[in-house]
């Protein structure tokens, strides 16, 4: 069981890693409102995670391979949740362009950032996927297939904390240097298109 740990761990660690939409996520949040926004959308994002993986322990997962009914309405969700994202980033710039001296414009504090980590996270299917494809991968043979489940994501959540803890600090410390109303409209543009970007992404994607 401890070598198939071990091994599931460096594998999560190489997708977790990866430049992807809840890395973008908790890279922009912490950038635009500061550090502990940022925490506040891993957070949610490893909720999200947590949910997938027990999902992926009762077998519930297993409808969006099986079904293509079910993946699409989770793929067409996400998309859309993507799409109004992306649309409040581009007002927040607009409406930042439009002041003297333009403030940031925040959401309603860390409870928006917490709820988008488990919106992006869960209405997004390939999140789901993951779990469901590469887990059964590292099950020794004869373990149980619930607690190891449970023991796998664990682990991924645990590396996607120490993750996002380094990402948050980095990109907190590049907001602190980096205040200017026109780098700020900047950002939220490109987060808003970026955005964007997933939503087309994932709309494109077929099960």
């Amino acid at each position: 069981m401890i070598t198939a740990a071990l091994a599931f761990a460096v594998a999560a660690l190489i997708v977790n890693v990866v430049p992807g939409l809840d890395t973008f996520l908790v890279l922009r949040t912490s950038v635009a409102r500061g550090r502990s926004h940022g925490l506040a959308a891993a957070l949610g994002i490893m909720a999200g995670c947590a949910v997938w993986g027990l999902a992926t322990a009762v077998g519930l997962t297993a409808l969006l391979t099986a079904s293509h009914v079910a993946y699409n309405v989770v793929r067409v969700c996400g998309a859309a949740y993507l799409v109004w994202l992306g649309a409040t980033a581009l007002r927040s710039a607009r409406r930042m362009g439009e002041v003297e001296h333009p403030e940031p414009v925040l959401a309603a504090g860390r409870r928006a950032a917490f709820r988008a980590g488990v919106g992006t996270n869960l209405l997004n299917p390939k999140a789901g996927v993951f779990y469901m494809s590469l887990v059964p991968q590292f099950m020794p043979h004869g373990a149980p297939v619930f607690g190891t489940t449970v023991l796998f994501t664990a682990i991924d959540v645990a590396e996607l904390a120490l993750w996002f803890w380094i990402v948050s600090g980095a990109a907190a410390a590049l907001g602190e240097r980096l205040r200017r109303p026109s780098f700020r409209r900047k950002t939220e543009r490109l987060s808003g298109v970026a955005f964007l970007g997933f939503a087309a992404s994932l709309l494109a994607d077929r099960p």
